[in-house]
């Protein structure tokens, strides 16, 4: 296909004039040759493979333990980068890659959960950011996103939209994933493009990373059925290595005793393989482990069991990705594609995760809420880590052991631990020094300008009316031919949750916030803050603090960053944490109402968007009808396997259940038995201090005005029940709430409608009855 397009730096793309003459009729007119919409000529197919909560240690092609056999393959056939750098946490560092501009640019300077009402910090990528899927596809590229997206804000992925920051609104022509940081990799909340769907029914084995290469695959095959000469751009994001780290047990098992020898020494056996492979100078050193991570020797034979399966288990669910990412490099050999297709494969998104605590979890939205796991209880469960059951993570320190050589780890910007990604470029037919090594300093906005002028596509000024702000990264593609060309990057500046640092000509200074990242609360004050100084041109693990000896440097670059911070957005710092999930600190549609009313089947409500019943007096009641022999199921349910509360009819009694993280569950059942007939049934909930997170509280259970049914619960979750699940009327959807049935448990009766109540009203209260009442009618 001929590139008969005039390229320009407004999109769309000028319409095409007609060339052709124009009679009274056909007989003495002539058409014109109408041009196909194209791409530049011999532009290539580009695949950008990004990985989540990897570290520079953990991959075999680069010094580390874990075998990935497709990221070496690539390697040998392009180009190792050691000196690529991310934004320390997984929305940031995706919203700077795929927009080409620092992430408080994008409004994205911290994850879509935890946004608030700064610019730099609510979670809207704006429309003078244009996604480079957008400008790809204005010219004359098809476009498609797998997996994992996280760019939309909480409060718009539900049905009611609006839908111009979901993957399809920002230039990708079809979507197939999730919404927010992590999922459940067995039975995940799926959507394609925007309407919610699911895996396949018939398949117990399924697991998400595979279903990512099979989608991938049958679309690259489609499109190229299509439109053969036609260019594609595919965005494949796994939730691997995220937890929960869910592989199939074999894949684990290949790891199986391979990290006895604990993080200690595991880092320092990476460590050494950093440098045969030369990865790592010569002269690097290995960083110590700080005093806040506990050495592997003082650790028990219990937890030294514990901690070396889960190791196993992480380590297997990023050997089994690698290998479905084989999968589509190997059809891009099959149907010759190879050789002009330019494939970024970004090892992380950010450093290790830290969220699974110093000891581990088998639910990480307990831990990341504040909440450690028992070591001797999750040692009962110890074969069924990596399964269906658990949300597990691995402790921090493994984390620790996966950032060799650097410090700390996810969330730390401040530091390479939590910075400094692998990264490999192969394209056959550009780059010649295959199997080559750069380190030239670079970052995540630095991939969309690469990838535009290898597609030979202007940067554009205005996309679609709306003048675009200039992309702020740096194009890579000057380093192919020249190893020792100086990185074009000669500054650049970090932030995640106050972590902060500026990179500099060479030198980089950095302050680590008080919390430590596995902390959900606390820190020092501002005032308190300790700065650090590297030169990282002779220094390249960030293991010489030259603070002290150099001052006046260190005064430089804590001012640039503070020119930088106030030229994207980066004020007001803020390293609140947990608190950071309350709902009220971002917008919604429901924000102030009291009463809620649903028909039946309303399912695949995003939690942030149904109605907030933590912490607050609240009532859930249903009208329903029992028919003759009696009915069972879910009447509404909020949540799913890591947390969440439903009301439900089982053996004709009515329940109600708060999964308080698995591992305590309160249960309300009812005395009385639901014979046929026609019923308004309800759980009203007090709690003993509105407001305060966490609080305990009672439960009745009424059938009519009559209560059927106390009980109490000494806790409930203070934030979040999942990042994924959500609210459902007559079902429970992907993984169930109570271990008492399984999903989707679908009511057998009839619903007429559910209410939700938020005022603080109870039945026993007569003027709060009214309320009630009239609320149903």
């Amino acid at each position: 296909m001929v590139d008969s397009t005039n390229r320009s730096d407004r999109l769309p793309l000028p319409p095409h004039k007609f060339q052709g003459q124009i009679g009274i009729t056909y007989t003495d007119s002539q058409p014109d040759v109408l041009a196909m919409p194209s791409a530049p000529e011999d532009a290539p197919n580009v695949l950008v493979i990004l990985l989540d909560d990897v570290g520079f240690g953990h991959a075999s092609t680069f010094g580390g333990p874990i075998n990935m056999p497709t990221l070496q393959k690539l390697a040998d056939t392009g180009l190792r980068y050691n000196c690529f750098h991310t934004t320390a946490l997984c929305s940031p560092t995706r919203a700077a890659l795929l927009t080409g501009r620092n992430h408080h640019s994008a409004h994205t300077g911290v994850v879509m959960e935890m946004a608030t009402g700064y610019p730099g910090y609510d979670g809207r990528i704006p429309k003078d950011c244009a996604c480079i899927a957008e400008i790809l596809k204005q010219n004359g590229y098809n476009t498609a996103a797998f997996g994992k997206w996280h760019l939309t804000p909480t409060y718009e992925t539900s049905v009611a939209g609006p839908f111009d920051r979901w993957a399809t609104g920002l230039g990708f022509e079809h979507w197939w994933g999730f919404h927010g940081g992590e999922t459940d990799n067995w039975n995940p909340p799926l959507y394609e493009n925007t309407t919610p769907t699911q895996k396949p029914q018939d398949d117990p084995n399924w697991h998400l990373s595979e279903g990512m290469a099979e989608k991938c695959i049958s679309w690259i095959a489609q499109q190229k059925a299509a439109a053969p000469d036609k260019p594609f751009f595919a965005y494949w994001a796994p939730g691997a290595g995220h937890s929960p780290h869910h592989v199939p047990k074999e894949w684990a098992d290949r790891y199986k005793g391979k990290f006895d020898r604990g993080w200690d020494r595991q880092r320092e056996v990476t460590f050494e393989r950093q440098k045969q492979l030369g990865v790592i100078p010569p002269d690097t050193q290995l960083t110590p482990r700080p005093d806040s991570i506990p050495a592997w020797e003082d650790c028990s034979a219990d937890e030294k069991r514990l901690y070396a399966r889960m190791q196993e288990v992480f380590a297997g669910f990023v050997e089994h990705v690698d290998a479905q990412i084989g999968k589509v490099v190997d059809t891009l050999e099959a149907m010759n594609l190879r050789e002009n297709t330019l494939i970024v494969y970004i090892v992380g998104d950010n450093g290790p995760s830290p969220e699974g605590s110093l000891t581990g979890t088998l639910n990480g939205m307990k831990s990341m809420q504040g909440f450690p796991d028992d070591v001797s209880t999750m040692l009962k469960h110890i074969d069924e880590i990596g399964s269906s059951r658990f949300e597990n993570n691995y402790p921090v320190a493994w984390g620790w052991a996966g950032s060799s050589p650097f410090q700390w780890m996810k969330q730390i910007a401040s530091h390479f631990g939590g910075t400094r990604n692998p990264m490999v470029i192969s394209y056959p037919a550009r780059i010649e020094d295959k199997g080559g090594l750069r380190s030239q300093f670079h970052h995540a906005i630095d991939l969309a300008p690469t990838i535009l002028e290898v597609a030979g596509i202007p940067e554009p000024r205005e996309v679609n009316g709306v003048p675009q702000r200039p992309i702020e990264g740096t194009s890579m593609v000057y380093t192919w031919d020249n190893k020792t060309a100086p990185s074009r990057r000669t500054t650049q500046y970090f932030e995640i949750l106050s972590n902060r640092a500026l990179y500099h000509n060479g030198w980089v200074a950095g302050c680590r916030r008080g919390k430590l990242p596995w902390q959900s609360s606390g820190g020092t004050s501002f005032e308190n803050d300790i700065w650090e100084l590297y030169n990282i041109e002779r220094d390249f693990s960030q293991a010489n603090d030259l603070a002290s000896q150099n001052p006046g440097k260190l005064r430089e670059l804590q001012d640039l960053f503070m020119v930088e911070a106030a030229k994207y957005n980066v004020l007001p710092l803020d390293d609140r944490f947990a608190n950071r999930a309350d709902a009220n600190l971002r917008p919604s549609y429901i924000k102030g109402k009291q009463q809620f009313v649903y028909l039946p089947n309303t399912i695949r409500l995003p939690e942030a968007s149904s109605p907030n019943t933590k912490n607050v007096h609240h009532t859930l009641a249903a009208e329903i009808v029992i028919p003759e022999g009696g009915a069972e199921g879910v009447l509404v349910a909020c949540g799913g396997l890591a947390a969440g509360y439903t009301l439900f009819i089982k053996d004709n009694k009515l329940h109600w259940e708060h999964n308080w993280f698995t591992s305590d569950r309160y249960r309300v059942s009812s005395t009385e038995s639901l014979s046929p007939g026609q019923y308004r049934v309800s759980a009203e909930v007090t709690v003993d201090e509105e407001g305060k997170p966490g609080t305990g509280g009672n439960v009745k259970l009424r059938i009519g005005e009559k209560i059927v049914g106390e009980g109490r619960f000494e806790k409930q979750v203070p934030y979040w029940f999942t990042f994924n699940e959500t609210f459902d009327v007559g079902c429970d959807t992907i993984s169930p709430v109570s271990d008492a049935y399984e999903s989707p448990f679908t009511f057998t009766g009839t619903i007429e409608r559910v209410l939700v109540n938020l005022s603080g009203a109870t039945v026993d209260d007569r003027a709060a009855k009214t309320e009630i009442a009239m609320a149903i009618q």
